[in-house]
């Protein structure tokens, strides 16, 4: 099944996504008070009941709004917690040069570079992006993403499946360089922060178009993955190449914090990125991110600031 946020009828709600349209959820449940629900992260705290509920109405005729119609959100519009992994395919590592602390790719540790996003990075499916007041080098990131559905805490990676609700596309947009600061010094600290810094501008994290639940995708391991840049293909690969599974990253990070429903988490981007070759976005590049089984998101980069932001004075 696949359940997405929109902006519609002057008001955010949640719908699932077929063929011939978009079913209003808060609508199609309206008539059961006991019932009804209004948002993807509700349907995914009510769980089985909930999906039952969902079930029925994909059984019934139903009414369905033509997507023309709708502007769409993440499937998660702002997340509680966006969590993310750096440097977990090998050839990615190795084209930027980064992450040369990782441990060795046959052994089998845990990742080292976990990191998290505001919930204003989140935004969704044709949403132009802003380009960030801070940075002119801006690169794009294909990543699958997780969407949490039960609370966890010291989950083993067997265990990690149980707590999955579906599977989205992130692009993990990111500043490459800032406008502000002292020169930087290249592996030190500041240069540590000055990364992160680059994933933290508003529109940075685009998500969807939709959550496909998980019983859908019967082996995270095993999807293809292609991003674009206006039609030119700039990353393509496998989940099959990460060090970390989507698994052992969930039970990773379920030891660092406790996960709750709606939380996100990007599992690392494949080789292609534009801090590889310096090839970055451009204003009005057309992005477009796909990993089988799940869809396409499309995004363009917006109009770069007229000034940028160079530090307090």
């Amino acid at each position: 099944m696949k359940l997405a946020s929109c902006f519609y009828n002057n008001r955010v709600t949640c719908g699932i996504v077929t063929p011939e349209g978009f079913i209003d959820i808060p609508t199609a449940t309206q008539d059961n008070p006991k019932n009804r629900l209004h948002s993807v992260k509700e349907i995914l705290i009510k769980g089985a009941s909930a999906l039952e509920t969902l079930q029925k109405i994909l059984e019934r005729p139903t009414e369905k709004v033509p997507y023309d119609n709708l502007m769409w959100l993440a499937p998660i519009p702002k997340p509680n917690k966006i969590l993310a992994l750096a440097g977990n395919y090998p050839q990615h590592i190795q084209e930027t040069g980064r992450y040369k602390d990782l441990p060795n790719l046959t052994g089998k540790k845990s990742p080292i570079r976990p990191f998290m996003m505001p919930p204003t990075a989140a935004c969704g499916h044709q949403k132009t992006i802003l380009w960030p007041l801070y940075s002119e080098e801006v690169d794009y990131e294909i990543e699958l993403a997780v969407i949490i559905g039960k609370t966890a805490r010291a989950l083993s990676p067997e265990r990690a499946k149980n707590v999955i609700a579906g599977y989205t596309i992130a692009n993990d947009i990111s500043a490459r360089s800032v406008t502000f600061g002292r020169k930087k010094e290249a592996g030190g600290e500041k240069d540590f922060y000055e990364w992160l810094m680059g994933k933290w501008s508003d529109d940075f994290l685009p998500l969807g178009p939709w959550m496909v639940t998980a019983d859908e995708i019967a082996d995270p391991q095993n999807l293809q993955m292609t991003l674009k840049v206006n039609g030119e293909v700039r990353q393509n690969a496998s989940t099959a190449e990460m060090i970390y599974t989507v698994y052992e990253i969930v039970s990773f990070l379920s030891y660092l914090m406790t996960l709750e429903p709606g939380d996100v988490i990007a599992t690392g981007t494949p080789h292609g990125v534009g801090a590889a070759t310096g090839r970055y976005l451009q204003p009005g590049d057309v992005m477009e991110c796909t990993i089988e089984g799940i869809g396409t998101l499309t995004n363009r980069m917006g109009e770069k600031p007229p000034a940028f932001y160079t530090g307090v004075r």
